[in-house]
């Protein structure tokens, strides 16, 4: 597993960022991922989570109704759409995966990509 987090970026409050997560090693299919975030002096948090059927996912009461998680599999790709970002969503992000086919509560993770900053600030 090989993951890679990217799209992150400076955005001002109320606005829209869209992250993507590819896994290098087109593995992604087989694998519930979670989107994590650390805040700076925080620690890292689940935020998001996507299990192998698509059918289940998970948020963090901090992001329900402003984020999305999707998955496209032609394009071995997990999204996680952020609207209405609020200055306290700023932190790095991170897609991960403990090879599970479910989401975990709390959340767990063995393989991580490399974060993607996302900063919310007028």
């Amino acid at each position: 597993v090989q993951l890679q987090a990217s799209g992150g970026g400076l955005v001002q409050p109320g606005g829209s960022l869209r992250l993507s997560c590819v896994d290098s090693e087109f593995t992604l299919d087989y694998y519930a991922i979670t989107w994590f975030r650390q805040a700076p002096g925080k620690e890292r948090e689940g935020v998001s989570c996507i299990d192998i059927s698509d059918a289940r996912t998970y948020y963090d009461e901090s992001v329900k109704g402003r984020f999305t998680i999707s998955r496209d599999h032609a394009k071995n790709t997990v999204y996680l759409q952020m609207n209405s970002l609020k200055p306290e969503d700023t932190a790095v992000y991170y897609c991960a995966t403990d090879q599970a086919t479910g989401c975990r509560n709390p959340p767990e993770a063995d393989y991580w990509g490399q974060g993607t900053l996302v900063t919310v600030s007028s």
